[in-house]
């Protein structure tokens, strides 16, 4: 039996050196997980409010929070709602807003939960537990669909090969089922440095729990929960994920404030609602030899401005 690997928090010192937390600050952990960086934020004297749409990491992180002397809150739901469910709560405004983005540790080592194909189980690959399932989706789309998504969210180039074999193979119900039919569609060999069904199952995923949408809202309630002088501090996995957060912080700070024939012209007169951001971070040699899975993420951060948020303004 596989003892599924301990969750590390990556990139944790970084992401703490750029939330700069001082001792009774109102901070926000928008993917709590395991709770590694919320503890983290509690240890350095935050009040933290944590959020995640999964009910099993909600269940398990009630040791956290019993632990924690009443220095974190727990709450379920998406962490693009964090504006509203905070404001239940009584907060208005926050210090610190963290997000990390994707898919978390636990969720992959849980082969029930059908979001990786290291180990087999029921093709379901949902975070918050309901809703359309991998397999309902797999199994009902349109090829076209299918091919869609492989290659919008996957940014697989052989996606239409992949959906016509998806399609030929209902229905699926496993993910070794899954990652058999991606491979032989795209001609896996054993010796290949990268399994060809890691886009396919990240793009699925990413469909699925409409990942990118929800990061893109919960930047922009980030942006509206942060006092002045507060600090947005995202780690993400993936190109797809790096590329929203980027233009999002390049915009939202004036560096693209010229405008273009493709942008509204009033934009340019929005006053920046972040200072500019600091340089994109990644893990180093130690961290990388500690989790491998740290090997792609990057930290994006940047200090809030005074300015309103920009109200009606898509991102």
């Amino acid at each position: 039996m596989t003892v599924p690997a301990p969750h590390i928090p990556v990139l944790l010192d970084e992401v703490l050196d750029a939330l700069a937390i001082a001792p009774g600050e109102v901070h926000v952990d928008g993917t709590f997980g395991a709770g590694g960086y919320s503890k983290a934020m509690a240890a350095k004297g935050a009040r933290v409010f944590a959020f995640d749409r999964d009910p099993d990491a909600i269940a398990a992180g009630q040791t956290v929070v019993a632990a924690s002397d009443g220095a974190i809150t727990l709450i379920e739901g998406e962490f693009s709602r964090m504006e509203a469910l905070l404001a239940d709560a009584g907060v208005r405004k926050a210090s610190g807003v963290t997000l990390d983005i994707g898919v978390s540790s636990m969720q992959l080592d849980q082969a029930d939960r059908g979001f990786s194909f290291q180990a087999d189980g029921p093709l379901d690959m949902r975070m918050s537990r309901a809703g359309t399932s991998a397999a309902d989706f797999l199994n009902t789309a349109p090829e076209e669909e299918i091919a869609d998504v492989l290659y919008l969210y996957g940014e697989e180039p052989r996606s239409r090969r992949v959906a016509r074999a998806i399609v030929a193979a209902r229905p699926l119900e496993r993910t070794g089922q899954l990652a058999t039919v991606v491979r032989k569609a795209l001609g896996h060999k054993p010796h290949d440095k990268k399994d060809p069904a890691t886009r396919s199952f990240q793009a699925i995923r990413i469909h699925l729990n409409r990942e990118l949408e929800e990061l893109e809202r919960g930047l922009e309630a980030a942006e509206a929960l942060l006092e002045a002088g507060g600090r947005l501090a995202v780690v993400t996995f993936h190109s797809l994920e790096d590329r929203i957060v980027k233009q999002f912080l390049r915009r939202r700070s004036g560096a693209e404030s010229g405008g273009s024939r493709h942008r509204p012209q009033q934009e340019a007169a929005v006053a920046p609602t972040f200072e500019r951001p600091s340089k994109a971070i990644r893990p180093g040699d130690r961290e990388l030899a500690a989790n491998p899975r740290a090997r792609s993420a990057t930290l994006r951060s940047a200090v809030r401005t005074q300015a309103p948020a920009w109200e009606g303004v898509r991102s």
